[in-house]
């Protein structure tokens, strides 16, 4: 077996970047491994083509890049604060290696899987939350509230992640757990034969992967981490149940016999509450107000089809108006501030997308909550008649 020296460090900390360098001079490793995948190991290097306007809509995972995004600026304003890039103890690694031609290691699992696990296992109340705890770390920290000394003791993912856990077990494992193991198997990998092997990684992950070197028969199979694991379609559920429920109630109304009116209404207020709840997200994005239009236009029928969303025709206006750049991507992962991030027409188009898809998804529960009030019909008796006049009917064309 080889010999084994974990370092743990912050991500925008000077002395982890001084403790990286003093272990590859004392420790002499014929390995270094480093918390990295090879995709943020490329952008890292800044050897990474930036994806086009096209593929970020193509992609329509505008929530997740958000908070990608959002993350990525919170420890980069940090980093900022107190003078030290974040990742330069992972470049400081690379370096080391490159210079002493050292191998090196790329031990994280893929970030795309990650995103991707952690989304899928949040309901819809912990994505809620999700964005308030993000909005108010991002008050928070442009204010100046944040204390930067005791931030930079550790890695400030992991912090962030750590408060997670509190509103989703579920999550904290998918970001933290699940990557210590899959941490642990490759160090295990790396030390199985004679190497003397350095791992850097952030002090968040120490304790746990320390955990399973010292137990390796509790680590889960290395293919269940890698997995990219399938959840229920919950958005086409969603979708069809309500294209179901909308059907059905129009149904009812029509055969109820409280008049046509009350149909005409009905669908008027369907097209009306969706689309202002999308033209005004739109806008509180900072959206053209085309896009809003946009939003208002399509979103009574994209709130039917569960294929499609109100956001992605408001984001492709919004693209054809803002126009945003090819190095759009590099400036939104370079941003100092919130606001300058706010003003990059590729963020601003994302955001769009994501607020008018909120708002037409609220739009749906507004409706149904609030529809019956607002035509003045008791719910109870209008489903009872309108499917007793319907069978009443049936009947009467098919009789016995």
């Amino acid at each position: 077996m080889g010999e084994l020296r974990i370092v743990g460090t912050a991500h925008v900390s000077q002395k982890s970047v001084d403790e990286v360098r003093a272990a590859v001079l004392e420790f002499s490793p014929d390995v270094i491994a480093i918390e990295l995948d090879q995709g943020r190991y490329i952008a890292l290097k800044r050897q990474s083509e930036d994806p086009t306007v096209g593929q970020v809509l193509e992609a329509k995972n505008f929530t997740q890049l958000l908070v990608q995004w959002t993350l990525a600026y919170l420890q980069r304003k940090i980093g900022m604060d107190v003078g030290v890039e974040p990742g330069a103890e992972m470049k400081a690694a690379i370096e080391e290696a490159e210079n002493r031609q050292i191998r090196l290691a790329l031990i994280d699992r893929d970030i795309r899987i990650t995103l991707r696990r952690f989304w899928r296992s949040l309901s819809i109340i912990e994505k809620l939350k999700l964005f308030y705890a993000l909005a108010v770390s991002i008050t928070s920290i442009d204010g100046g509230d944040i204390p930067i000394d005791e931030l930079t003791k550790q890695d400030v993912v992991t912090l962030a992640l750590e408060e997670f856990r509190k509103f989703s077990p579920r999550g904290a494992v998918a970001l933290i757990d699940e990557r210590d193991a899959f941490l642990a198997h490759q160090i295990c990998g790396l030390t199985a034969g004679n190497d003397r092997v350095l791992a850097v990684m952030g002090a968040g992950h120490v304790q746990g992967v320390t955990k399973f070197l010292s137990a390796p028969h509790t680590l889960p199979p290395i293919e269940d981490l890698s997995a990219d694991i399938k959840s229920p379609p919950w958005g086409l559920i969603f979708g069809v149940a309500v294209t179901v429920v909308f059907t059905l109630l129009l149904v009812a109304i029509a055969f109820s016999g409280v008049g046509l009116d009350v149909l005409l209404w009905a669908l008027l207020y369907w097209v009306l509450i969706h689309g202002v709840l999308t033209a005004v997200f739109t806008l509180a994005a900072g959206g053209h107000p085309l896009s809003a239009l946009t939003g208002f236009a399509v979103s009574w029928f994209t709130a039917l089809n569960p294929l499609i969303a109100a956001g992605w025709f408001s984001a492709i206006v919004e693209a054809k108006i803002r126009k945003p750049g090819v190095g759009d991507f590099r400036k939104i992962l370079e941003a100092g501030s919130f606001r300058e991030m706010w003003r990059i027409p590729l963020f601003k188009v994302v955001l769009v997308a994501a607020l008018a898809n909120v708002g037409s998804t609220l739009g749906t529960f507004a409706y149904f909550v609030f529809i019956f009030p607002i035509l003045g019909i008791d719910p109870t008796a209008l489903v009872t008649q309108g499917f007793a006049n319907m069978w009443t009917m049936a009947v009467g064309l098919f009789p016995h």
